[in-house]
C-alpha cells in the first residue's frame, strides 16, 4: 500500500486515546443522568436546555435503552476498549490482522448503532441530546480513521482498480470527514428549522 501524509499509523493511537476518552466523559454523564432519572421520573439533567435540546427526553425514550438497558452503558465499554487500545500502542504494542479486522466490525457496528440513534433523535423522539450528538461525533471520527488505517496497512484490501480512488478519499481524509459532520448538521437544522430559523 502507498504512504499517505500525513501518516494515520503515526496518529491512530492518540485519536484512540483521546475519543475514548471523551466518550467516556459523555458516556458517564449520561450513565449518572440515566440513573437519576430511573429514581426520580421527574429528574431533570443539566444539558435540558431548551425543548430541542433535551437529554431527558433520549435517555427516556425507548431508544435510549435500545438494548434493554441505557445505550451509555454500552459507551463506558466500548470507550474504555479504545483508550486501552490506544495505550497499547502509545507502548509499543502490535497487534495481528484479526484483531484490527475485530475493530473494523466493532466500529461498522457502532457507526450503524449512532446513526439509528440519530435518525431517532431528529425524526421520532423530535429532540437532541448534547452529550450523545458528541459521542456521534466521536463514534464517526473513530470509524474514519480506523477503516483508513486498515487501509493503509492492508488489512483490507482493496481491489486495485479502486487504488485511485483512494489516493484522493486520503487526500482528501479531513475535507470528507467534516462533509459527514455539516450534512448531519444540515439535516438537524433543516429538521428543527421552525425552533431555530429565528435566530438567522
Amino acid at each position: 500500500m502507498a504512504k499517505y501524509k500525513p501518516s494515520i499509523k503515526n496518529n491512530l493511537k492518540y485519536i484512540l486515546i483521546i475519543a475514548g476518552i471523551l466518550g467516556l466523559i459523555a458516556s458517564f454523564t449520561l450513565t449518572q443522568d440515566s440513573i437519576k432519572i430511573a429514581q426520580n421520573a421527574s429528574y431533570k439533567p443539566s444539558c435540558n436546555l431548551n425543548p430541542i435540546l433535551s437529554c431527558g427526553s433520549v435517555i427516556k425514550s425507548k431508544e435510549g435503552s435500545s438494548l434493554g438497558f441505557p445505550n451509555p452503558f454500552i459507551g463506558l465499554v466500548a470507550f474504555s476498549v479504545l483508550v486501552t487500545i490506544g495505550m497499547a500502542m502509545v507502548a509499543g504494542a502490535k497487534f495481528k490482522r484479526w484483531f484490527w479486522i475485530g475493530l473494523e466490525i466493532g466500529a461498522i457496528l457502532g457507526i450503524g448503532f449512532i446513526h439509528y440513534l440519530f435518525i431517532s433523535s431528529v425524526f421520532s423522539i423530535h429532540a437532541l441530546c448534547p452529550y450523545c450528538m458528541g459521542v456521534w461525533v466521536i463514534v464517526i471520527t473513530t470509524f474514519w480513521y480506523v477503516t483508513l488505517y486498515n487501509i493503509d496497512e492492508g488489512h483490507i484490501v482493496l481491489p486495485k482498480k479502486l487504488g485511485p480512488a483512494y489516493g484522493w478519499v486520503r487526500k482528501h481524509h479531513l475535507d470528507l470527514l467534516f462533509l459527514w459532520f455539516l450534512i448531519i448538521a444540515g439535516v438537524i437544522l433543516r429538521h428543527f428549522w421552525y425552533y431555530y430559523g429565528h435566530y438567522f
